[in-house]
């Protein structure tokens, strides 16, 4: 059995995505998460189906909190002594981080007291900040092997013990090759990655290029928070009316940066042409929504507290949608979009650069044309959900292999 931690279950949908593919490759898992996700982007049932079957950790019964703790050093042994020393001395980033370990060690010894008499092949974390600290410890508790997906968020601005977790992952899951290059750099040798994209079911998505019109419409969308750069496409919006183009733009989403967006947009005096609709979309709606616009925008960024997207789901479902898609050279994005030839790429933060490509498509429909067949081409090529996961279906199915015949050889043995 595959135990799979996340920090929210599927409220991303990353996770929800992901486990769908695994479950009907055959694959048993079972989800486990910190906490049940506040927002549910999924409709269906299956995705419904899965949040039922997620097991969240928070929050913890004190009683049998303070009983996993009592109880760790004789159900562990030397290997609850090991993780403590670890949490306490080993090295760390910051304070935080000091912090954060040894308060996610307990954490971890109540979750192994609680799951060690099922079957674990092995423990993956779906992300490598919090739930990867738990799964770490409790996969170290429990003398099981450890394995993790690293995005952004947890490897950069919430960063905690990460050479340590890549020292001790049987093998990492690299969403680019920026992020399998960072590993190297923190000490993983190249043979334990495995470049295994974040993908989507593209033929979920059916292909519907719009030739440029007299009125263009751009659209964007997701959480409303900096790295997204939705400030930039507001600016670049500002400097396109300004040169006389005709069109509409609309940013959906909801997020705690709403308020600056739409202030920024009356400050503009953009209010005609800018709509920030403070709202998400709900997975099954997104196709039917990408088919009203004529370029897709993700001017993503690097945010002050060093938070940056790893390859945006947003842009895989424009592309995948035909929409012409101009995003910015940041992360793991340059494997997503080649430029002039599945996309467009920018610097990011140059609203000057984002109007100039729009006004690129939209004078040449040629040009958007062979970008909107590239980006969907690219998409089936390297994208898409039915074969990008294989490879990690096939390390669990090795694992899993590996595994019962360990049980087997001890069966035969006792």
């Amino acid at each position: 059995m595959i135990h799979y931690m996340t920090t929210n279950g599927i409220g991303n949908a990353w996770v929800a995505v992901e486990l769908k593919y695994l479950k009907e490759s055959g694959i048993p898992v079972v989800l486990h998460s910190m906490r049940s996700p506040r927002l549910n982007f999924f409709g269906s049932d299956w995705a419904k189906k899965i949040d039922q079957e997620t097991r969240p950790i928070y929050p913890i019964k004190l009683i049998g909190f303070i009983v996993s703790i009592i109880a760790a050093p004789f159900l562990f042994r030397k290997y609850f002594f090991q993780s403590l020393f670890n949490a306490l001395f080993s090295e760390r980033e910051n304070f935080r981080a000091r912090i954060s370990c040894i308060a996610h060690l307990f954490v971890a010894a109540d979750w192994a007291r609680r799951i060690r008499h099922e079957k674990i092949t092995l423990i993956h974390s779906q992300w490598i900040q919090s739930c990867g600290s738990i799964a770490w410890y409790a996969a170290w508790l429990l003398d099981k092997p450890f394995s993790f997906t690293g995005h952004a968020v947890d490897l950069f601005r919430e960063r905690s013990a990460l050479r340590d977790k890549i020292a001790s992952a049987k093998f990492i899951i690299s969403i680019s090759e920026f992020h399998k290059n960072f590993y190297i750099k923190l000490g993983s040798t190249p043979e334990k990655i495995y470049t295994v994209y974040c993908g989507i079911d593209v033929d979920d998505f059916a292909y519907d290029f719009k030739p440029m019109s007299e009125a263009i419409r751009i659209l964007s969308f997701g959480r409303l928070v900096e790295k997204k750069g939705f400030d930039t496409l507001i600016e670049a919006c500002s400097i396109l009316r300004n040169k006389g183009l005709e069109f509409e733009c609309e940013i959906a989403g909801s997020g705690p940066d709403e308020k600056l967006l739409t202030d920024m947009v009356t400050h503009l005096d953009l209010s005609d042409q800018v709509k920030v609709t403070g709202k998400p979309l709900l997975q099954e709606d997104i196709k039917d929504w990408l088919k009203q616009g004529n370029i897709f925008a993700q001017p993503c960024c690097w945010s002050k507290d060093n938070d940056v997207d790893g390859i945006p789901r947003s842009l895989m479902e424009a592309m995948a949608c035909g929409l012409p898609s101009i995003s910015t050279s940041v992360a793991g994005i340059p494997d997503l979009v080649k430029d002039g030839e599945s996309g467009l790429l920018i610097e990011e933060k140059n609203p000057e650069a984002l109007a100039e490509s729009i006004l690129r498509l939209v004078n040449d429909n040629d040009l958007a044309k062979n970008i909107s067949l590239g980006g969907r081409r690219h998409m089936e090529e390297h994208f898409n959900l039915k074969t990008c996961l294989l490879p990690l279906a096939e390390l669990y199915k090795n694992e899993l292999l590996v595994d019962n015949a360990a049980t087997t050889l001890d069966n035969k043995q006792l």
